[in-house]
């Protein structure tokens, strides 16, 4: 047990586990850190953030359908803050899965990637139902995010009552430990407290990059924590107007980057380093802000040229479209979920279908006789951009 036993950022607290050598578990500081920040060097790249997000909200007012965009964008968020926790799940097996089609990655990590996409809507829900971002709010959405598949047995709900840590066999030889289970309830609260703290002027990027660090050294959870400390950034921002829909997500930068991001964060915790957390942080949010832009454009106007080139099937314009647009909101489609939501019958189906994949906007690719599916295939690849699974 050496090195100091208080940073600038928390202390350690001595503790021992029946049949272990004794450790150190960490224990923050309540925010905001004390002393207070010099954010004078980041002033630009706050104001760079902070516009890049400004941009994002007003292209969620000009697409011709937000509801569409968010529905997938949603999933590919859901995708790889899974991918980051270590699921094989692609968003292509995700939409198989929820059209009701095999998919090729285990099935338990789909499900789990299910589950994040239910967690982030319901704790959307409850933004728009009035609660704020709470401990509350935290702990329903984790219980969703762990309602099946793996993490299921580790109490969703409830603030853990056992140790636990990152790296390693055994708190003795971890990465990292978090603070002994006795400290969670108040440490919670505390963080609960600083999120709504009226009297502490801190730009919201930066309050936002304060929390997301305290959370993930808090580990309220047995599982789950990483997931649900990526999807507070989001409900943050809506929670405060930056954003009218939830159209920004780290998670992409985060796994990019995760080296950097794991040596940042506990840079803060042994080193009290804010400034070097809130520029990665920062960084990350106007890089992210303008790939999404990006991608908004992209499909916008793969959405018109597609329009365009069906509006010359004569007749068959108007079934055409009408796959077409079940198509963007669904990217993957079998001809009987198909006909079913469509109130269409199979052939006029499987003829648009026909004509979509001659005209390069369908592809089939379940390589069946019977049972076809087809994706948007374009569309998924904008989509699907950094959402390979990780090599581990």
């Amino acid at each position: 047990m050496t090195g100091p036993l208080e940073t600038k950022a928390g202390h350690y607290v001595a503790r021992s586990l029946v049949g272990d050598r004794p450790y150190r578990a960490y224990v923050p500081a309540p925010l905001p850190p004390a002393p207070a920040l010099d954010l004078s060097p980041l002033y630009g790249l706050i104001d760079e953030a902070t516009q890049a997000v400004a941009r994002l909200d007003g292209i969620a007012h000009v697409l011709p359908d937000t509801d569409l965009f968010l529905y997938l964008y949603i999933r590919k968020e859901a995708v790889l803050s899974s991918q980051i926790e270590g699921t094989q799940s692609s968003l292509s097996d995700l939409l198989l899965f929820e059209s009701e089609e095999a998919p090729s990655a285990p099935l338990d990590d789909v499900k789990e990637v299910s589950n994040y996409v239910a967690a982030l809507n319901h704790g959307l829900d409850l933004l728009q139902g009035g609660l704020p971002t709470c401990s509350r709010m935290i702990r329903e959405t984790h219980e969703i995010l762990l309602a099946s598949g793996r993490g299921a047995e580790k109490a969703p709900c409830e603030f853990r009552r056992t140790q636990n840590w990152l790296g390693g066999s055994s708190p003795s030889n971890a990465t990292f430990v978090p603070p002994p289970p006795e400290f969670v309830e108040d440490l919670m609260g505390d963080l609960e407290s600083f999120i709504h703290e009226q009297d502490v002027q801190l730009p919201l990027l930066v309050r936002t990059a304060l929390v997301h660090v305290q959370f993930e050294t808090i580990h309220p959870f047995l599982d789950g924590n990483g997931r649900v400390g990526r999807l507070l950034i989001a409900l943050m921002l809506c929670e405060a107007r930056a954003l009218s829909l939830p159209l920004l997500y780290l998670s992409l930068y985060f796994k990019t980057n995760r080296s950097a991001y794991y040596e940042r964060l506990m840079r803060v915790r042994t080193h009290g380093e804010w400034l070097a957390w809130l520029d990665f942080f920062l960084q990350g949010v106007a890089e992210t802000a303008d790939l999404a832009i990006k991608a908004a454009k992209e499909i916008t106007a793969l959405f018109e040229q597609d329009r365009m080139s069906l509006e010359g099937l004569g007749r068959a314009t108007s079934s055409a479209l009408r796959v077409h647009d079940y198509m963007k909101r669904k990217a993957i489609l079998n001809v009987p979920r198909a006909q079913k939501d469509l109130a269409l019958s199979a052939p006029t189906i499987r003829k648009s279908l026909a004509h979509l994949e001659k005209l390069g906007i369908a592809k089939e690719v379940s390589g069946k006789r019977r049972d076809r599916v087809y994706s948007y295939e374009r569309y998924l690849e904008i989509l699907i951009q950094g959402t390979e699974p990780l090599d581990r």
